[in-house]
């Protein structure tokens, strides 16, 4: 079988702070072979964007990873010096931040800091470095690419900044291309010119992408593979179409009843899943979705569930699917 670009093996991260440790990620495992695009899915708060730090290494520093281990190519990024995952940063492993407006310097024009960019491509002059940057940013949906080059970053829009910021992480080509809410400030047109470029590079260059969101539409329109978090844990992993259609976990189910999209009739209020995700300063005994979980026994609260592999491809953290 082809080697993963990436894989996780037994990740945990601790924010440390006054109090007990918060574990934020508990022991996930994770791959994505070459030509995959993968989702992470989950509210706000799962664990998904401190999974992403720590695979790039820019973690805060109130984070810790406890153990575990993330492969770039079979290469421990973990077990590196910072001065060899910097290299590895642009053409190794790249990210489209959630939030455009610390994506670029605000003291430096937006061409100047595309170039900078590419500073690892070898006998590249700056003129072309600027020509392959007014070529991406007009790849991405920017009006007059060239007259964005000499403008700073406040003279764009939050939409243009959004995709400027998925230009800058695209220039490189890196082999695995992390993109946290990449269409978080975009208009649906925007959105969709954006998920079919990221489909574009996938096939150009047979990386991997990491989609981390909490909108399923996203991940139904543009991945091949899910992965669905919870309190820091992998809940249910598999094919989209097996998560959609036929998903096992409880807490699955409930974020696919949640999504606007499925709705037959317009609604005054959304539906929401009731209760709240645990306190993970003390994370709990059982499964951490057991007080908000319809299906929840006794067993679910004081012991911990079982990985319970379903298909082939697809697997859930349940006492109830394993039952």
């Amino acid at each position: 079988m082809t080697e993963p670009v990436v894989a996780v093996e037994g990740l945990r991260v601790a924010y440390l702070g006054d109090g007990a440790p918060v574990q934020a990620v508990r022991g996930i495992d994770l791959l994505a072979r070459p030509g995959e695009i993968v989702g992470i899915v989950g509210e706000s708060g799962c664990g998904k964007s401190t999974l992403a730090g720590a695979i790039l290494g820019l973690l805060p520093p109130a984070a810790r990873v406890e153990t575990g281990a993330v492969r770039l190519k079979g290469l421990d990024l973990l077990a590196l010096p910072e001065r060899d995952r910097r290299r590895l940063r642009g053409p190794g492993v790249a990210l489209v931040s959630q939030d455009p407006m610390t994506a670029f310097s605000p003291v430096h024009r937006l061409g100047d800091q595309l170039a900078d960019f590419q500073h690892n491509l070898s006998g590249l002059s700056r003129r072309v470095r600027r020509e392959r940057a007014a070529g991406m940013l007009d790849r991405v949906g920017l009006a007059d690419a060239r007259a964005c080059l000499d403008r700073y970053p406040h003279e764009l829009s939050g939409g243009m900044r959004q995709r400027a910021a998925v230009a800058a992480a695209l220039l490189l080509r890196p082999a695995l291309l992390i993109a946290d809410e990449p269409t978080t400030a975009l208009d649906v047109t925007m959105e969709a010119q954006v998920l079919h470029l990221l489909r574009e590079l996938r096939d150009e260059t047979g990386g991997a992408i990491l989609v981390i969101t909490h909108h399923l539409g996203v991940v139904g329109e543009i991945c091949d593979r899910v992965y669905v978090m919870y309190a820091g844990e992998i809940v249910e992993e598999g094919r989209v179409e097996e998560v959609h259609l036929a998903p096992r976990h409880p807490y699955t189910r409930a974020l696919l009843s949640c999504d606007p999209g499925t709705l037959a009739e317009r609604a005054r209020i959304l539906p929401t899943i009731p209760g709240h995700p645990p306190d993970l300063a003390t994370p709990p005994p059982g499964c951490g979705f057991a007080p908000r979980c319809p299906l929840a026994s006794e067993r679910c609260r004081t012991q911990r569930p079982p990985r319970v592999r379903v298909s082939p491809t697809q697997a859930a953290l349940c006492h109830a699917v394993a039952a």
